[in-house]
């Protein structure tokens, strides 16, 4: 938990909940707060529930470490994991696999927008929605431009969906029922995610069951078109045509208060203790 990225206090929230499911799972638990790649982790350690989200959590880096040290971790390998966070290598396996997703474009610092507004942008690795901005005016876009390009070389320019947002986890193979995010102004930023009482969220979601079934079904080929595994949430928009969008896959999920996992989870009559048991069973080494 912890880890030095820009979600150090998302994931730190996420560790702390996740300690105490697995204490109440019956597990012992030692929490391990990870500050950079030098970590210990302490002898007789079975198995690592990674609960580090963002840089060095989510893109394969602490996946290639606990593979060295031969400790089995939670979630994707080091490759899934990097393909996952990284969101133009996500895009062109999206658009290779045929799973509909927002048309984009990828800017690096002094090129030109080719995509007519409103777009989102958003750095090319970065979560929890950390330099994403929603652009429908002009006036807003040299502002937002410059706070994503802060968080690193490249950033993901796409076409704004109108419409709905949807979410759709998955845990050890088994696809949760589809959640509504209700969020201030139709924007589901940092601040709407972490501010509590701030969305809402409807679970199930309100859908007729084709649009749930298909919703599902999509979730699961782009979790194996990354190829992840153990657990992921995958992140739509839900046009008012009635297309669906994949956004993106979240490999490390979280695990706070008021996380959508969980949530699903607890509809699907999954508790927060058996949620974590069942996860950290699905600890495995990559030998890739």
């Amino acid at each position: 938990m912890g880890g030095p990225s820009s979600e150090r206090g998302v994931s730190l929230r996420s560790g702390a909940a996740v300690a105490k499911g697995l204490r109440e799972a019956g597990y012992e638990v030692i929490e391990v707060d990870v500050k950079g790649q030098d970590f210990d982790v302490p002898e007789g350690v079975e198995a690592a529930f990674v609960a580090l989200h963002g840089e060095f959590g989510e893109d394969g880096q602490i996946q290639k470490i606990l593979d060295a040290k031969r400790i089995p971790y939670t979630g994707s390998g080091p490759e899934a994991s990097r393909r996952s966070f990284d969101k133009i290598l996500s895009k062109k396996l999206f658009v290779e696999n045929g799973i509909p997703t927002p048309e984009y474009e990828i800017l690096r610092k002094g090129q030109k927008r080719s995509l007519s507004l409103p777009v989102v942008i958003k750095p090319a690795c970065q979560g929890s929605s950390i330099g994403v901005h929603r652009v429908i005016l002009e006036s807003e876009w040299e502002k937002a431009l410059a706070d994503s390009f802060s968080y690193g070389d490249e950033i993901v320019v796409e076409s704004y969906i109108k419409g709905r947002e949807l979410t759709v986890g998955i845990v050890d193979g088994e696809v949760l029922p589809v959640v509504e995010i209700v969020a201030p102004d139709d924007w589901y930023g940092f601040d709407a995610k972490y501010t509590k009482g701030s969305s809402k969220y409807l679970v199930p979601a309100p859908l007729d069951l084709e649009t749930c079934k298909r919703c599902r079904e999509i979730a699961l080929k782009t979790f194996q078109a990354l190829g992840c595994r153990g657990m992921g949430r995958i992140d739509f928009r839900f046009a008012e045509d009635g297309r669906l969008y994949v956004l993106e896959l979240n490999n490390i999920p979280g695990f706070t208060e008021t996380s959508l996992l969980p949530k699903a989870a607890a509809e699907a009559g999954i508790s927060f203790s058996n949620l974590c048991d069942r996860i950290i069973n699905t600890a495995h080494n990559d030998d890739a």
